[in-house]
This record gives C-alpha cells, structure tokens and sequence, in this order.
C-alpha cells in the first residue's frame, strides 16, 4: 500500500473537520457583533427615571462662594500634611485624667 493512499484521506479529513469548525464560529459573530452593547443600554435607560430633568428641575441651594473656596482649601491641606496620630502603645502616660492619685 503506498503513504499517499494513507495521507491524503487522513489530511482531508483533518480540512474537512477544520473547515466545519471556522464555519460554525463564524455564522454568529456578526450578529452580536451588531446588537452589542444593547443590553448595557438598555439597563442604564431603565434606571433613569426622569431623563429630562436637567432641563425642568431648579438647581439645588447651596453655599456661597467663598464658604466653599474656603471649605475646598482646608479639605486639601487635610491630605498634603494630615495630624499625625497618637501613640497606640503609650496609654495614660502623662496624662491628668483626674480620676485619682490627687
């Protein structure tokens, strides 16, 4: 018997096997890839309740100008050098509590 009876059968059904493989990923991609994102659009419009209030509603009250220029600056300074905490291990130690020993 020679090899090429033995190869070409075995390398046909290997094509054979690997073209029906490729044509079985390829029919559906293009559909999702048509609707995609669909469900995420979907779920963000269903958790607006009303999406024209911007357009209707009054602005909220707040503060004035320099209250909040103010109020920014110190939230600012808060992390540029915050207040070092105390020492966990030292407890009572050099303070007057008043509790006793007067």
């Amino acid at each position: 018997m020679k090899l090429a009876h033995i190869v070409f059968p075995h390398r046909s059904v290997l094509a054979v096997s690997m073209l029906a493989a490729l044509s079985g990923c390829m029919t559906s991609t293009p559909i999702w890839d048509a609707h995609f994102g669909e469900a995420k659009r979907a779920v963000m419009q269903a958790q607006i309740i009303d999406p024209h209030a911007g357009e209707h509603a009054q602005s909220a009250p707040g503060i004035d100008g320099k209250s909040a220029v103010s109020a920014m600056d110190t939230y600012e300074k808060s992390f540029q050098q915050p207040t070092p905490a105390p020492n966990a291990f030292v407890i009572g130690v050099g303070s007057s509590s008043g509790a006793g020993g007067q």
